[in-house]
């Protein structure tokens, strides 16, 4: 506020002092209110400079502000726009660069020249770019036309394809009447189409071992030969439930199941024999299916195979039983012949067939308390070398090689043909023995035609008894005492006992014959009762009749395959009987006539020190001659 102004106002207070007291009170009052009012306008200069004070900050920070954003715009668009040119480039491409065009030459060589214009693209690039793509668009129409006939042609083939699919599936229902009403044809003709079907279905579900059988078994029968057929048998449900994988529910169904069969255990426990009881048969359980191979022979016998498959032990086992086609006469010493036991046993050498040929099996044996494998070969079957081999499983036997099983047809395919052949050997060889020893058993020795020169016209001695004994029996005997103690009488042997005789003289032979009979000729032991016991260890003379049956068997052998054998080597043993009888010497004491005159011619009645007598017979001048 001015100076001048105080000044006039102060006046104006001395000019009214000079007033009434109301007039001063009432100026007093007047004086408080301007004081006051006085007061009011300081505060709101105050407050009004305070203002100014604050904008003119306020407008200081904004223009402070501004220059500072002033300075980092233009550094941060730059940037930008650089960033943004920097990658326009790489963004912005011409559509036509996707494109896999021709190249120039192969364009120049096959587009047409109103296309190519060569005296104008050579020079322009541009315009050699818009004509390549002008081809490019050329070929692309074609090539679109080309696509729509070939679809076009893709129906047609589709629809006739379609027909012919339903002309086929209406078929399948009249080809099926016609196989049925064809059956009785291919019966008749012997060519079963309908059963190689099934059993080819039915062989999806084989084990390996048993299907590389049925596979080869089946090939080998129709390429050599025709005598041999094959089958499958056993239920074919439970091998598809065995070759599935088990459900889920199946698990639960399970999970279930042992949950209840611990319930059951927990009340009653097993006893510890009951547990292995059920781990053999586990152990020794077969596969639900099983192979059949029926062997025919010449004289209508058949051999019938029936081949099984031990899953944990994976081994093959067999069975076998011959069917002939007359009744075979009944005979006692042959029982032994065509049992399944014994049938096949030594089919190759040392092939018993009484224990597993898996090595690995002797291990799951003493799990079980399984001894020996030979206790349950009577129910499962025979594991010979020659079934496994068939199968196609080896089973390595020297230590030094890799202990592996493997499967493999090559190995069926090499053992299929000679297999054959000594199966059909053994059971021919068994037949015609088993037809002898009926003949044996009635003292009768069968001689055929061819071989009739092998003895003179006249034999006195004579069969008194043909009987089976055991090996016991025949190991007890004295002079048979050093064939057992060389090892030449094995358990898998058939023991025999012949007695023939003339007059008082009893010679008694003690016979083994080899499953293998007659590829190893059977072997005898002489002991003669006349005059005393005599034997081949205290007598040479029937030390050399032994050697004529034993030793010049050849000689005896007959027609192949030699089934002759064993009957020649009897009526031999009865020859070779006179001979000694008859050159034996007389005592001078004795008289009357000589208890075996002579009937037989011989050039020296003994010979040597040894005085040996004369067993060779010479055909056809029908003399006895020492070797």
């Amino acid at each position: 506020m001015s100076s001048d102004a105080l000044k006039k106002r102060k006046s104006k207070v001395l000019r009214s002092d000079g007033g009434t007291p109301e007039m001063k009170r009432g100026r007093g009052e007047g004086d408080m209110q301007c004081v006051e009012v006085e007061q009011r306008r300081m505060q709101s200069c105050i407050h009004f400079m305070n203002l100014k004070k604050l904008n003119r900050l306020a407008h200081m920070r904004l223009k402070r502000g501004r220059d500072q954003t002033h300075e980092v715009i233009p550094t941060l668009l730059s940037n930008t726009v650089y960033e943004i040119f920097k990658e326009i480039p790489a963004s912005v491409k011409s559509k036509h660069e996707e494109i896999d065009l021709v190249s120039e030459g192969e364009f120049y060589q096959e587009a047409p020249q109103e296309i190519s214009r060569p005296h104008l693209t050579k020079n322009d690039p541009h315009q050699l770019t818009l004509a390549r793509l002008d081809w490019e668009l050329e070929q692309r129409k074609r090539l679109a036309e080309k696509y729509k006939e070939s679809q076009a042609s893709r129906e047609t083939i589709q629809k006739s394809i379609e027909v012919k699919k339903e002309h086929l599936t209406s078929l399948q229902p009249g080809l099926n009447a016609i196989m049925q009403a064809s059956l009785p044809v291919q019966e008749y003709l012997s060519m079963p189409f309908e059963q190689t079907q099934k059993q080819t279905e039915i062989a999806r579900h084989l084990p390996p071992p048993l299907y590389v059988l049925f596979v080869q078994a089946n090939a080998y029968g129709q390429a050599c030969d025709k005598n041999l057929s094959v089958s499958i048998s056993g239920d074919v449900d439970e091998a598809k439930a065995l070759s599935k994988p088990p459900d889920d529910s199946q698990d639960d169904e399970s999970d279930s199941d042992a949950e209840e069969e611990q319930e059951k255990t927990k009340r009653r426990r097993p006893t510890t024999g009951g547990q292995l009881d059920d781990k053999r048969r586990e152990m020794l359980k077969r596969h639900p299916l099983s192979l059949c191979l029926d062997l025919k022979c010449k004289d209508g016998s058949i051999l019938h195979l029936f081949f099984y498959y031990l899953m944990n032990l994976n081994i093959l086992t067999v069975k076998t039983k011959v069917s002939t086609a007359t009744d075979l006469n009944t005979a006692i010493s042959a029982g032994e012949l065509l049992k399944s036991d014994t049938l096949l046993s030594c089919l190759y050498t040392s092939d018993h067939g009484r224990e597993t040929p898996n090595p690995a099996n002797r291990y799951q044996f003493d799990k079980v308390g399984i001894v020996s494998f030979a206790d349950y070969v009577e129910d499962l079957g025979h594991p010979y070398m020659w079934v496994q081999n068939l199968g196609g499983l080896h089973f390595p036997s020297d230590s030094s090689e890799v202990c592996t099983v493997s499967v493999g047809s090559s190995l069926s395919a090499s053992h299929m043909e000679s297999t054959m052949k000594l199966l059909r050997g053994r059971v021919q060889s068994r037949l015609a023995l088993h037809k002898q020893f009926a003949s044996l058993e009635h003292s009768i020795i069968p001689v055929s035609s061819e071989c009739q020169h092998l003895f003179p016209a006249k034999i006195i001695s004579r069969l008194a008894r043909w009987t089976t004994i055991s090996q016991q029996e025949y190991m007890d005997l004295q002079y048979t005492r050093h064939v057992s103690d060389a090892g030449l009488a094995k358990e898998t042997d058939l023991y025999f006992m012949s007695v023939v005789e003339r007059g008082t003289a009893r010679l008694q032979a003690a016979v083994v014959l080899s499953p293998r009979y007659p590829e190893i000729s059977p072997l005898f032991s002489l002991s003669l009762s006349w005059k005393g016991e005599r034997s081949g260890r205290t007598d040479d003379n029937l030390r050399a009749m032994e050697s004529e049956v034993n030793v010049f068997k050849n000689e005896l052998q007959g027609p192949r395959p030699g089934h002759q054998l064993l009957t020649n080597q009897i009526a031999r043993l009865c020859v070779c009987l006179d001979v000694y009888l008859e050159t034996e010497g007389q005592d001078d004491g004795v008289e009357g006539p000589r208890e075996f005159p002579r009937e037989k011619m011989c050039l020296r009645t003994v010979r040597g020190p040894n005085r040996l007598k004369p067993f060779k017979y010479n055909h056809p001048q029908g003399f006895f001659s020492h070797r």
